[in-house]
Parts: structure tokens; C-alpha cells; sequence
């Protein structure tokens, strides 16, 4: 029987075998971060280290480097999805350490600017707004809208300190002012400022039902303290004492007094909101309650009127 060494040797200098690794040797030794490599290690890489090193350059050269040959993260194309190989010597032989790619970091950063937003019940395209995507062309109210965010964004990159105040963006049904939130949202997330927004009349109605899994005062902590609040379409709920007076009287309250930047979106505005805060759910006038609420709202926020037609129809 031949011996397995006389064999690999016969195999290896078969003319096929020849030409497939001189094939693979010039595919290694063309590509350029290969060069690059061996003039770096000149005095430390010889041909025989090269040929040791082989399969490990081959796997280097046939990679996707700076995403070039990958449509996308999902579509990456290396050994290891989102990494990419980087040449090292170790112990004299080359070896590659894998990295992670551009479309990773890319990947990883919106993942954490995500994180720094928590929705309750808000859509997920409205949460995927941004502010650049605002159409300021269809009236001067939306130029005012995007200004005075930019307003906010400004004195937040200048100071490094969150303004008292939000905005308070009141407007007829349907015409974005929630867009406008999300846009929001998504700046501070850049800016790592953990922001909460909150829909508003399906978080009232939630909060009845936690009064009888004990998870309300949880919630409303949750909620009132987070750096940026964000109420959208308040107003819209059918609203009670309690959860006027409770739940977001409690919640104003602290953040009034913490002075703590607070955003709204309403189709009314303050005087009409106060009017709709007057009545409780029972028919009862409780003008007092309400303008204490109110109260509130015009001290961490800046009414801004938004026109327009609505575009939900559409």
C-alpha cells in the first residue's frame, strides 16, 4: 500500500491540482489589500510563510471589504455576517481577526438610537418620521413647526441642556402634527435624550384597567419622568375626574415642577382644550380642575398652530 505522504505529494504535483493553486495563489496575490499587507511585513513575511498562509489569505481576498461586494447587512456576504476580515501575523503566520463591517456599525447605531425611544401606542410609521421628510412647502404653519423644533434641537446642541418648554402643536384632524412628534423623537434619540411618546387617549384607558393588576403608579413614574414627553392627540380622549385630575394632572404637575420638556399634539387649542378638560364624563362642571391642568400644560409648553388639509384620506 502507498504511503499517505507519497500520495499527498503525487496528488499535489499532478498538473490539475498545479494549475488550481497557481490559479488560487495569483487570485490571493492580486488582490490589493493582500499587497498592501505584505509590503507593510516585508521583513517579517517570506514565500514560505505566504504559502502556509494560504488558505487564510484566500479567505481575506475573496471577502467583501468596506461592504463593496454586499447589497445590504442582510445580504453580507462573508463568513461572518457584518464582519469583515482584517490581515495579522500571529506567530509567524498570517491570520485574519474579523471586524465589524460599515453597514454594522451603521446597523448598531440605529438600533441604539431606537432604544433611546419608548412608544405607548403610537403608530410605527409616524415613529419612523423624520424631520427632513416634513413637506414645509404646503403652508408657512409647517415652517414654524420645523423651526421651532429646530429652535429646541439648538439650544439642546449649544448648551448641552434641555429647554424647559416644549410645543404645544394644535391643529384640525389629520394634517401631521404627530408626524411632527415622531420627527422630534427621532432627533433627540440622536442625540441620546430618551424620549417617551405617548398616545394619549389609549394611555388613559389603560390606566383604568392598571388600577386592577396594581401597575398603575408604575406607569405614570414611567411616564412623568421621562427627560422628553411626548402627548399626542390629547384631547381626543373621553375624559373623567380621575384621569384628568389622577393621572394627568399628576403627571403635569411633576413635570412643571421639575421643569421638564413636554410636547403635545391636540386638535384643539388652550381655551378649547380647557373647555373640553371643564366637563367630566358625567356632565359635571369643574372649571377650577381643569384651568389647574391647563395651567400646567402653558407652562411647559408654546402653542404653535399647524394648518393644512388632511392627508389621511389620501
Amino acid at each position: 500500500m502507498e504511503h499517505i505522504g507519497s500520495a499527498m505529494k503525487r496528488v499535489v504535483k499532478a498538473p490539475a491540482f498545479a494549475e488550481r493553486y497557481e490559479a488560487l495563489r495569483k487570485e490571493v496575490m492580486d488582490s490589493p489589500g493582500v499587497q498592501q499587507f505584505l509590503t507593510d511585513h516585508a521583513e517579517e513575511v517570506d514565500k514560505s510563510v505566504v504559502d502556509r498562509s494560504l488558505g487564510k489569505l484566500y479567505e481575506y481576498a475573496t471577502a467583501s471589504h468596506d461592504c463593496g461586494k454586499c447589497p445590504d447587512l442582510a445580504g453580507c456576504v462573508n463568513v461572518l455576517k457584518g464582519l469583515e476580515p482584517k490581515l495579522v501575523l500571529v506567530r509567524g503566520l498570517i491570520d485574519v481577526e474579523y471586524t465589524k463591517c460599515r453597514s454594522k456599525l451603521v446597523d448598531e447605531e440605529l438600533r441604539s438610537v431606537s432604544k433611546m425611544i419608548d412608544s405607548m401606542y403610537m403608530p410605527k410609521d409616524v415613529m419612523a418620521a423624520k424631520l427632513q421628510n416634513i413637506d414645509m412647502f404646503f403652508d408657512d404653519s409647517r415652517v414654524k413647526a420645523v423651526r421651532a423644533a429646530k429652535d429646541f434641537l439648538n439650544v439642546l446642541d449649544e448648551t448641552g441642556e434641555l429647554p424647559e418648554r416644549g410645543v404645544y402643536i394644535y391643529g384640525p384632524f389629520g394634517i401631521g402634527k404627530s408626524f411632527i412628534l415622531g420627527a422630534m423623537a427621532n432627533e433627540l434619540a440622536t442625540r441620546r435624550i430618551r424620549t417617551v411618546a405617548v398616545y394619549v387617549p389609549e394611555f388613559l384607558r389603560e390606566m383604568k384597567q392598571s388600577i386592577q393588576d396594581q401597575t398603575l403608579n408604575d406607569k405614570i413614574d414611567f411616564v412623568k419622568n421621562a427627560q422628553v414627553l411626548m402627548l399626542d392627540d390629547i384631547g381626543a380622549e373621553t375624559m373623567s375626574a380621575w384621569t384628568r385630575d389622577e393621572v394627568l394632572g399628576t403627571i403635569l404637575q411633576y413635570r412643571m415642577a421639575e421643569k421638564l420638556p413636554t410636547f403635545f399634539t391636540s386638535n384643539f387649542s388652550y381655551d378649547e382644550l380647557e373647555h373640553h378638560l371643564t366637563y367630566s364624563q358625567r356632565g359635571e362642571k369643574e372649571a377650577v380642575k381643569a384651568a389647574r391642568v391647563m395651567e400646567r400644560i402653558r407652562m411647559i409648553s408654546t402653542p404653535l398652530r399647524l394648518d393644512g388639509e388632511n392627508r389621511r384620506g389620501k
